[in-house]
């Protein structure tokens, strides 16, 4: 294994605990934080990909925005600051969801392991010149779905003021 290999290991490993950690903690307020730390891992992901720009665009958009939203939504409602989790820890489900969550991770490990995977010696370095086609194509062939999401995004964040504001 090489060093960079191991770096990528470890990155991943983190990016996993925060995952983990994200769905099994009971306080939403730290749910968020952690979204925040894996959120973060799968932009230092992208980076050892030498994936730069794409790297800088999750910090900037899901660290940056999204996960912030997420913090200051749930900071400023009070109903879900004050409610504490009172359901048990335990479920019958846990056993099931145990044993299916390991048989998956074995098959998938082993897949990883027995495909015979092909390995590129060396990726073409990332330019600013992909950023400038990416704009180009949302600019061009692709302004229209471009803008119907922005749209539709649009008309979500207006029909969520218009609920919250109702209660």
């Amino acid at each position: 294994m090489t060093g960079e290999q191991i770096i990528f290991g470890l990155i991943a490993l983190v990016t996993l605990a925060f995952a983990a950690g994200m769905v099994t903690v009971n306080s939403v307020f730290h749910a968020a934080l952690l979204m925040i730390g894996a959120f973060g891992g799968v932009a230092a992901l992208f980076v050892t990909l030498n994936a730069g720009f794409l790297g800088v665009v999750q910090v900037l958009i899901y660290v940056g925005a999204i996960a912030v939203l997420v913090l200051f939504a749930v900071m400023l409602t009070p109903r879900v600051m004050a409610q504490q989790d009172t359901r048990p820890r335990y479920t019958p489900q846990w056993p099931l969801a145990a044993i299916i969550a390991v048989l998956l991770t074995g098959v998938l490990v082993i897949i990883g392991i027995t495909v015979n995977w092909p390995v590129q010696a060396q990726f073409a370095p990332a330019t600013a010149d992909y950023a400038v086609e990416l704009g180009k194509a949302f600019m061009g062939p692709y302004i229209l779905p471009f803008e119907v999401a922005s749209v539709v995004l649009l008309v979500a964040l207006v029909g969520a003021i218009v609920i919250a504001r109702e209660e």
